[in-house]
């Protein structure tokens, strides 16, 4: 956050509806404020139909670069003048950087949890991994961890309205990268334990888990073998019933708090040229209020 703000300050924002609940302004402010950048970052509430006439009113203003939250990130990839291969396959974009009046759109979900792992201690170039889910989130990690060398991902997903499009989107990640995607029913429990056994991190991305969607999808422990590494990108609850079962077989687990915090530093490092502070950022905004959570509970 700039010091004070002047005819220079540049504007930077979040557009999504709801967020008034993001911690993404204050993030952001943040970084800028230790790095001394002279932006502000601002959050608006914008339903997808009013979508293409704020990204208008964003061009006119010149604004330097912008995030979107659900439900907006769809339609923001048809809006954009051009988008990165990673955001093109996923078809959403959450981050919009502004070139000269080009609006390029980005989805930078998947770079912050791949971030995430490895700051959990989980390389994943070259290994195996489990997906359960393909959307929203699910489809940027999914995209995200064939770009970056993720040698094999047996995705499970749900044979509803959007099979054809997660089809769709495993065929173009075994066409465009290196990486072995193989797409199966949810409901097959015989190939989730056979896949499970050759894997080396089990990810869930449903909501299943939630507090308003409590549950597990892995039927019991017996799933899990000791080398395996158990994320869920849920965050409220903490611990979900699944990591809770992972953590209770001995097994390493990690959920998705610090994905958003580093894909917000993604998508800062796309705006600016710089690198985000995110050890000052994770301490203040993320282990600070962990730690108030716990005293209060």
């Amino acid at each position: 956050m700039s010091a004070h703000v002047t005819g220079h300050t540049g504007l930077l924002c979040l557009l999504g509806s709801p967020v008034a609940h993001s911690i993404s302004p204050e993030m952001h402010n943040e970084a800028c404020r230790l790095l001394n950048l002279d932006y502000e970052y601002l959050a608006f509430d914008v339903p997808p139909e009013q979508l293409e006439t704020a990204v208008n009113g964003l061009r006119v203003m010149g604004v330097k670069g912008f995030n979107l939250t659900m439900p907006d990130k769809n339609k923001m990839a048809e809006l954009c003048d051009q988008l990165s291969p990673a955001a093109k396959i996923c078809g959403a974009v959450n981050t919009v950087v502004n070139e000269n009046g080009v609006f390029t759109g980005y989805t930078t979900d998947g770079i912050g949890y791949m971030m995430s792992a490895k700051d959990a201690g989980c390389d994943l170039v070259g290994k195996r991994m489990v997906q359960l889910g393909a959307g929203g989130a699910g489809t940027a990690i999914l995209v995200q961890a064939a770009f970056d060398g993720v040698a094999a991902i047996d995705v499970f997903n749900t044979r509803d309205a959007f099979w054809p499009r997660v089809k769709h989107i495993v065929e173009q990640l075994n066409e465009q990268t290196s990486c072995k995607v193989t797409l199966h029913d949810l409901v097959d429990l015989e190939s989730l334990r056979s896949c499970i056994a050759q894997a080396d991190l089990l990810l869930n991305t449903t909501p299943v888990g939630m507090n308003r969607v409590p549950g597990c999808l892995i039927p019991d422990s017996s799933y899990f073998h000791p080398n395996l590494t158990v994320s869920d990108v849920i965050y409220e609850p903490q611990e979900t019933a699944l990591l809770k079962m992972a953590r209770e077989a001995g097994l390493k687990t990690f959920n998705g708090m610090y994905m958003l915090l580093y894909q917000g530093a993604a998508s800062f490092k796309l705006w600016t040229g710089l690198e985000m502070p995110t050890q000052a950022v994770k301490e203040k905004y993320f282990i600070q209020n962990l730690r108030v959570f716990k005293l209060k509970n």
